[in-house]
């Protein structure tokens, strides 16, 4: 497509796009901003799954992630959709989301700090075992816990990928001043 045919594309309220994968010839194709939008903001993760059925395409619907969304920096607005083409029975490789819910004990209790230190991380599924989102429940943490990435808990059939010990969430002991370093203040200030 040209410069032109694309101005005109969106101007008539579409999106340019790609849908490319294993097994297929990356193929040019036009999606509506309409639905588009509607699919996005009723999604709960960027990791979106549809169903693509492309006409002149044979008319069979093509399992697809919306790999990358290009956005105009200034208005926002989408210029451009890569669709990754996927198999249902073939396991993919995406980023998801890490998010924490509850409150700590250590946190509640001993006046810790939950600290959220891997907001992200790359998992592999099948596509339909895909998570949105992965959530985690902090309330059993006490004060001084490190919670790493290999005893996240996971829905069944997810795998996370990447070194199991880095830290995902970590409950900070208070920081306590010792009677000692107060006394010795304390001292200082008398002798002035």
């Amino acid at each position: 497509m040209g410069r032109s045919e694309v101005k005109k594309l969106r101007a008539d309220g579409g999106i340019p796009a790609v849908l490319y994968g294993k097994g297929i010839d990356p193929a040019a194709i036009e999606i509506s901003g309409k639905d588009f939008d509607r699919l996005v903001q009723h999604s709960v993760s960027e990791n979106v799954l549809v169903d693509l059925t492309v006409d002149g395409g044979g008319g069979a619907a093509q399992l697809a992630l919306v790999q990358e969304v290009e956005h105009h920096p200034l208005t926002g607005d989408i210029l451009h959709v890569d669709f990754h083409k996927v198999s249902a029975d073939e396991e993919v490789t995406v980023s998801v989301p890490i998010e924490t819910h509850g409150e700590a004990v250590g946190v509640k209790t001993s006046g810790g700090t939950l600290e959220h230190v891997l907001f992200r991380t790359k998992v592999k599924a099948l596509p339909k075992n895909l998570p949105a989102v992965i959530s985690i429940d902090v309330t059993d943490l006490e004060a001084g816990h490190i919670l790493h990435l290999g005893e996240v808990p996971l829905p069944e059939g997810v795998e996370v990928l990447g070194a199991k010990d880095i830290p995902v969430v970590t409950i900070t002991k208070p920081r306590v001043k010792a009677a000692d370093d107060s006394a010795e203040e304390e001292g200082g200030k008398e002798a002035s």
